[in-house]
């Protein structure tokens, strides 16, 4: 009987491993993050996420959902940002134009929760993942933190959004 728990114990904890790497990001940790490139941005320009309690509704959609997103990781709001750019995709970057390389591209550095949502390209597909600065893999297989998430807004916003890239020309 004993032998049988370890088998059904070893099978549940492999059913497990093998669901947490299903979860995992669809793109690449960018060991290489501190020397990527810190770009200016309309939110970088204001240093942070709006509060959880600010009134957002004369945001663009795009902004409001944003904000209801990150203000799920963290109630009080996500605090400062920092959007970065691997100096590869810098010209892709600059054009808003969705061709970036291969691998992760960009982050959205959430700095007081210690978070990088990473967007990247997987065989010329839009990837994303969530990991910690230290590069522990953090994406959910589903939930707030899940590539899904970032997919479901990336993709929901056209105008706003190329091929995973979001933002505008300044």
């Amino acid at each position: 009987m004993r032998n049988i728990t370890k088998i059904i114990s070893a099978c549940l904890l492999s059913l497990s491993v093998s669901q947490i790497a299903y979860a995992a990001g669809e793109t690449p940790f960018p060991a290489d993050w501190k020397s990527w490139t810190s770009v200016t941005t309309t939110l970088t320009t204001i240093g942070a996420l709006p509060g959880c309690d600010a009134d957002v509704s004369s945001f663009p959609p795009i902004y409001q959902e944003t904000v209801e997103t990150y203000c799920a990781v963290r109630p009080q709001g996500p605090g400062a940002v920092a959007v970065l750019v691997k100096p590869d995709a810098m010209a892709s970057y600059t054009k808003r134009d969705g061709k970036l390389v291969e691998g992760s591209n960009m982050i959205l550095h959430l700095k007081e929760l210690q978070l990088l949502f990473v967007t990247g390209l997987n065989n010329g597909a839009p990837a994303y993942a969530v990991f910690k600065e230290d590069g522990t893999d953090a994406t959910g297989a589903d939930g707030i933190l899940s590539a899904n998430t970032c997919r479901v807004c990336h993709t929901g916003y056209g105008a706003f959004c190329v091929n995973g890239q979001c933002g505008t020309l300044k």
